[in-house]
């Protein structure tokens, strides 16, 4: 669909366009001249969302006594043996 450059050098990213790649408005749009055509690439504002507790899934407790704990350490020590990564 074409559109009309307006008095400001202006022109309007298609509604479908925008949706299929995510613009919002406050996104950063770089603009480049590349050979006899203009490429522009947008850039998404710093997110102001906490983190916190994204990494929760990936983290594994550790053993609660020291017992468990000592338990733990050997068998990952005999693991490393057995696949010949100590010396």
């Amino acid at each position: 669909m074409a559109s009309v450059v307006g008095s400001k050098g202006q022109i309007v990213i298609e509604k479908p366009i925008r949706e299929r790649l995510g613009i919002e408005p406050g996104w950063q749009a770089l603009q480049l001249l590349v050979d006899q055509h203009l490429e522009v690439y947008f850039i998404p504002p710093a997110h102001r969302r906490s983190l916190r507790g994204a990494a929760k899934p990936f983290i594994r407790r550790h053993p609660q006594t020291e017992e468990d704990w000592d338990a733990a350490v050997g068998k990952a020590v005999a693991q490393e043996f057995l696949e010949g990564s100590l010396e």
